[in-house]
């Protein structure tokens, strides 16, 4: 039986500790007790805190540990649930956290960040040269504030040298099917979920996150440049009329536009589309294919195509995970 400790931290949220609880403590167990078979539970669980205190959550939930972070020796798993985003105050308040999660990495253990959770991996220097990732709206920060890491925050779920991370208060869920998966194999982890009534574990973040198109700039031409496409993104539009239109001959308009915006001007107004797509998606029962054509492409296979490889969902499943159950309903009636 393998040892689970789960870190609480004030002012977080406690689904993000409560949630990989359960998922463990059901692992080998619950779907046994439905069906009436012996239980082989696979992991002992226990909750800790760092002076052994019952800790409130960001919504006023109190959640009282079984012990002391100091009094576990030795753990197989650590899972380091959410606190404060104010990550200055976080780190002084629970500074204690760090060297235990370098000493437990030291022994072995499998040490894991949920969502602003792998704040703490990194602060502590484990993941140093390591790929991990976080809620996509934190990754900038992260990266600014810890630009050794390989951030991904594409990904839900990351592992590296026996450091995992999730992207998300629900990712919880995924990275603790996941390791349910990793450790006891694919068959308890799929009983571990149809049991909880879960959806097996989740991979990219990328179609949940709202980017935005362009980075700040004070570029007044590619401004207005920007300005007329974000109204205009549907049309067939050349780089050399977006170029005359900022009054920059072609490749003069090209190095501005990438320098202030990040992005090519083709990249540019492909980002535009999609983010248009997603917003029909979530509102309406269009057809795929006459979103597609709204948004600018006549090939719908293009579209689709494009459309999964930005966000890593078909605009068909984009819909369902979004929109709501009416559009959904009279989308499906619609369908073919």
């Amino acid at each position: 039986m393998l040892d689970v400790t789960v870190v609480l931290l004030e002012d977080g949220f406690s689904s993000t500790a409560v949630m990989p609880v359960e998922i463990f403590h059901s692992a080998g167990q619950l779907w046994n007790d439905l069906h009436e078979s012996p239980a082989q539970p696979a992991f002992r669980v226990r909750t800790v805190s760092l002076d052994g205190g019952a800790v409130r959550s960001a919504h006023g939930l109190g959640v009282a540990p079984h012990g002391r972070m100091e009094d576990v020796a030795r753990t197989d798993i650590v899972i380091v649930s959410t606190s404060s985003l104010d990550l200055d105050l976080a780190m002084v308040a629970n500074s204690a956290l760090l060297p235990w999660l370098r000493h437990q990495h030291e022994q072995g253990a499998l040490v894991v960040g949920v969502c602003m959770g792998a704040a703490y991996l990194a602060e502590a220097g484990l993941l140093d040269g390591r790929i991990a990732t976080t809620h996509w709206a934190l990754a900038d920060k992260f990266a600014a504030r810890y630009p050794k890491v390989r951030w991904r925050p594409d990904q839900f779920v990351t592992e590296d040298n026996r450091l995992l991370c999730s992207g998300g208060v629900f990712a919880s869920v995924d990275i603790s099917l996941y390791l349910v998966e990793k450790l006891c194999g694919h068959e308890m982890a799929v009983q571990t979920a149809k049991a909880l009534l879960l959806p097996m574990p989740r991979i990219h973040q990328s179609g949940y996150a709202m980017h935005t198109v362009s980075k700040s700039h004070g570029d007044e031409r590619i401004r207005q440049v920007e300005a007329y496409l974000q109204t205009n993104f549907q049309k067939e539009i050349s780089t050399y009329d977006l170029a005359k239109r900022a009054g920059l001959g072609e490749r003069t308009f090209v190095r501005h536009f990438k320098a202030a915006t990040g992005q090519l001007p083709a990249g540019y107004v492909q980002a535009l589309r999609i983010q248009a797509a997603k917003a029909m998606l979530e509102r309406d029962a269009k057809p795929i294919q006459a979103i597609s054509y709204d948004v600018g492409y006549d090939d719908v296979a293009f579209f689709r195509s494009l459309f999964k490889r930005i966000t890593s969902m078909t605009p068909t499943e984009y819909r369902a995970h979004f929109a709501p159950l009416s559009v959904r309903g009279e989308a499906a009636l619609q369908a073919p």
